[in-house]
């Protein structure tokens, strides 16, 4: 089992209800899903792209990525309806908490100067983050690597308010900015 579910169980459940004295353990915010995102936009040019960002996605997932295609066409853009411009994958259960437990204690703190998260959160408790390239994970070979793609993940929370969402996920360890470190 994940280390981060014992401690969903063990630590962060009683915390958590204490804080927002929850009568009802079933009251108590969990992580639902996360889905992790690539937008491909050099496909246009190179269908290839999105075939080596899709292969790159299920290393670091651990799950087969979908390839996402363009719902509309936009000329500006030379982008028909129907091309493929991404890929994404969806993790739930215990693939979920792996990923997120690599993400927290792996692939943030190699980040340049991180300085922590901002704690941008959407006004029910799920948060959204972008990472800038994908050799960030240790999956990743970085001599295979064609070229760098950035991601975005987002943790989708059965939190009701954005305290209870940050509470949730500083108590797995995200490593959120102090409020006098903004910039």
């Amino acid at each position: 089992m994940a280390r981060l579910i014992e401690k969903y169980k063990t630590e962060i459940t009683p915390e958590l209800k204490e804080k927002f004295s929850y009568r009802n353990p079933h009251q108590v915010p969990t992580v639902r899903k996360i889905i992790v995102s690539m937008g491909v936009g050099s496909a246009v040019e190179n269908k290839s792209h999105v075939e080596s960002a899709a292969k790159d996605l299920t290393v670091v997932t651990g799950q087969k990525a979908v390839v996402t295609k363009a719902k509309q066409s936009i000329a500006g853009f030379r982008l028909r309806e129907g091309m493929p411009i991404g890929c994404m994958t969806t993790l739930r259960g215990v693939r979920m908490f792996e990923f997120l437990d690599r993400l927290i204690a792996v692939v943030l703190p190699r980040i340049r100067d991180f300085r922590g998260l901002r704690d941008k959160f959407d006004g029910h408790g799920n948060f959204s983050l972008g990472l800038t390239e994908q050799s960030l994970f240790p999956e990743i070979d970085l001599d295979r690597v064609e070229f760098t793609q950035g991601m975005n993940i987002t943790i989708v929370t059965s939190a009701q308010t954005d305290a209870e969402g940050r509470a949730l996920l500083a108590g797995f360890g995200m490593p959120f900015r102090q409020p006098n470190q903004e910039n």
